[in-house]
């Protein structure tokens, strides 16, 4: 059977004008490389800069400060608290630094001495394996640094460093990699199908108009809203639950401190996935427009900017705050403390309210879209 190429250029132009009916679908198919090429050339990035370190100096000497004095020279570092009272390990404990240098009293003293080294503590938090051993080629390069300093200006006429650098790491002493992408996968799984059910289920509605008649019952758009939310939470609360059991008996993943702020997380991460998808699909007017939206916004943004693959700060500051309002940002700080750091609330208080207000900010947005689309019909 011959081919007529009229046919097939009709058939073209009739395929090209309903992809242009729909701008959503034609804005994401053309929209989506151009972003996403952005994001893959500005966001990922695994250098290290600017680690956040505090430092401890009990000896508050003239030479202290010097070698603190070099630390602050270098860009690889930014200096967070110092001081003779600061308390490195709590700073750990709540995720504000990723290292902290504690400097001896006699630091100076022992300096001064031949028959001994100083000594100078470097704990580091080994949460990330990689980033951890990068700090501490950092802080042995800068604590080199110093030394040859000193020996240019004549303080020391020893060829051996007087300055020992004993670095240990806090969490994950072992720098299991696994320890710090196995929380993090459980994050990125998750982040995916429940707002992409839910995304689904309120664009076919839409499609097949079966929403006219939840407008004609005596429903409210928060009743509406708060039950179709409540089934894809169960699914998705099942989904967690069932990861995390898979975590345990294949990776041999398992808590090393308070999982309470994890299993809160867990609820609201779910809340935010579902009502964002809620809110996804009241505005798309097909079904593969929300399949592609919630790719995008539930799953490559939280892939990409959630700290999963490497840390927030290296991320360009001039999108670092996109992070912020990706639910999985919160939850992988939570999942990781929970199987990696083990402090609990300590550090758990602020990724749980910010995923209490994240899930309280798409509740609204999605009402708001559902009360405007029941007034207009």
């Amino acid at each position: 059977m011959a081919l007529r190429p009229k046919r097939i250029i009709a058939q073209t132009i009739k395929e090209l004008t309903q992809l242009g009916r729909d701008r959503l679908t034609l804005t994401l198919a053309l929209g989506l490389p151009i972003v996403l090429l952005l994001l893959f050339g500005f966001a990922v990035s695994l250098k290290v800069n600017q680690i956040n370190i505090a430092i401890q100096d009990l000896a508050l000497t003239p030479t202290s400060r010097e070698y603190i004095a070099t630390f602050e020279r270098t860009s690889k570092f930014h200096i967070v608290e110092q001081g003779a009272t600061v308390n490195v390990p709590r700073l750990l404990d709540q995720g504000r630094i990723a290292a902290g240098l504690i400097i001896p009293p006699k630091f100076s003293r022992d300096l001064r001495r031949t028959q001994r080294k100083a000594q100078v503590q470097l704990l580091i938090d080994g949460t990330d394996a990689n980033t951890a051993n990068i700090v501490r080629g950092y802080a042995s390069a800068t604590n080199t640094e110093f030394v040859q300093n000193r020996q240019a200006a004549g303080s020391t006429k020893r060829e051996t460093s007087p300055v020992n650098l004993q670095a240990r790491l806090w969490y994950n002493p072992g720098l299991k990699t696994l320890q710090y992408i196995g929380p993090g996968a459980l994050a990125i799984t998750v982040a995916l199908f429940p707002p992409l059910l839910a995304g689904l289920a309120t664009a076919r509605e839409r499609e097949q108009s079966t929403i006219l008649q939840v407008y004609a019952s005596s429903l409210t758009g928060a009743e509406y809203l708060l039950g179709k939310a409540a089934a894809f939470w169960l699914v998705g609360m099942a989904e967690v639950l069932i990861v995390h059991v898979e975590a345990w008996l294949f990776f041999g993943i398992w808590f090393v401190g308070d999982p309470t702020p994890m299993i809160l997380g867990s609820i609201l991460y779910i809340v935010c996935g579902v009502l964002w998808g809620i809110f996804l699909g009241s505005n798309a007017n097909t079904q593969s427009a929300v399949i592609q939206s919630v790719s995008f916004t539930a799953f490559l943004l939280s892939l990409q900017l959630s700290g999963f693959a490497y840390p927030v700060s290296n991320i360009p500051i001039g999108i670092r705050w996109i992070s912020e309002i990706i639910p999985a940002r919160h939850y992988i700080l939570l999942t990781r403390d929970a199987y990696v750091r083990g402090v609990g609330w300590i550090s758990g208080w602020s990724p749980v309210l910010a995923l209490l207000v994240l899930a309280s900010f798409f509740f609204f947005l999605a009402w708001r879209k559902l009360q405007k689309m029941q007034v207009e019909t």
